[in-house]
């Protein structure tokens, strides 16, 4: 046993959520998430041995689902015939909560991952995404780290579908609605109604398409219907200005969290005078009392491919 560490970013909640069929045509809730590199939490876990298994000491004390994920983690390593413990679990960084940033998720992945490296465990992502849902209810997909695009269901733990690459190159232009208020996301309705499935089904097959041609435009056109058909969920009054603002700075869409209060103006990538643009949305988001938060690309640049994050002079930081 040694200590263990682990590490895992955040998102900027989804392009779509809603409901879905499986291969056995069973509808049910899922998403694909708004990838973002940072932040970042790091987990670092250091074993006690002659310490039951469950008990794990979390630092900082209010960060109880990760707690709970590193007990199922070293769970998960006692099925492979390893000697575990507990210990104590140290998180660093990571999002606030309850702004649909994945805060949650990326804990759990973290610590996950830090107990399973202390005992020389490589989990697969299926295992981390299975134990944070046992952890906290619902997950995003976070553990899956290659890039692809994924139709994930967040309260089972599985991918519904593998859309066979990366979202097209994207900048987002981040900020709060809602007054950056917290939403309790597990207690937004949950129910699976099949008459949604054909209405959101259709924006899947429509975003596969997408991915596929690297179509930011499409992409951007789907992200804005999904979070206009969430308005029956979780409403933003601030979604008309948003896509007021896309319209008039020439983006190609919006995106929110469809359980926070994160929301963001899409540009594509490779794009003429993106930087202007940017600074457009930029003042008129804060004309409109929604304050910047971070602008950010969603994915590194393909090689060969120009795009805003390869030619723009000035740091992300500078623009936030």
């Amino acid at each position: 046993m040694i200590t263990g560490t682990g590490r895992a970013a955040c998102h900027h909640g989804e392009i779509v959520q809603g409901v879905f069929l499986d291969r056995g045509g069973r509808p049910r809730r899922g998403l694909v998430t708004l990838p973002m590199a940072d932040p970042v939490t790091e987990a670092v876990f250091t074993p006690r041995p002659g310490t039951p298994a469950h008990r794990v000491e979390v630092h900082p004390p209010g960060r109880v689902k990760a707690a709970r994920a590193a007990a199922l983690a070293a769970a998960e390593c006692a099925t492979r015939r390893l000697r575990v413990c507990g210990g104590t679990l140290r998180l660093r960084g990571g999002a606030p909560t309850g702004l649909g940033l994945g805060s949650s998720t990326s804990d759990v992945t973290a610590a996950v991952r830090a107990v399973c490296a202390a005992f020389g465990v490589d989990p697969a992502p299926a295992t981390v995404a299975r134990i944070a849902v046992a952890a906290e209810g619902a997950s995003d997909p976070i553990m899956w780290e290659d890039g692809r695009a994924l139709l994930f269901a967040q309260r089972e733990g599985r991918v519904l579908e593998d859309l066979g690459a990366p979202l097209p190159p994207l900048v987002v232009v981040g900020c709060l609605t809602g007054g950056g208020a917290p939403v309790n996301t597990l207690g937004l309705r949950a129910r699976v109604d099949r008459g949604e499935a054909a209405v959101h089904e259709r924006l899947r097959v429509a975003l596969r398409a997408a991915v596929a041609a690297r179509d930011a435009a499409e992409v951007g056109r789907i992200s804005t219907e999904s979070a206009v058909l969430n308005q029956r969920v979780l409403p933003k009054p601030e979604l008309g200005t948003l896509k007021g603002v896309a319209r008039l700075c020439g983006a190609v869409g919006v995106q929110v969290a469809h359980s926070g209060n994160v929301a963001g103006v899409l540009f594509d990538a490779r794009a003429d005078d993106l930087g202007a643009r940017i600074d457009t949305a930029l003042e008129r988001l804060r004309g409109a009392g929604l304050v910047p938060t971070r602008v950010f690309p969603t994915s590194p640049p393909i090689p060969g491919e120009t795009t805003w994050t390869t030619t723009c002079a000035r740091p992300l930081a500078d623009r936030t």
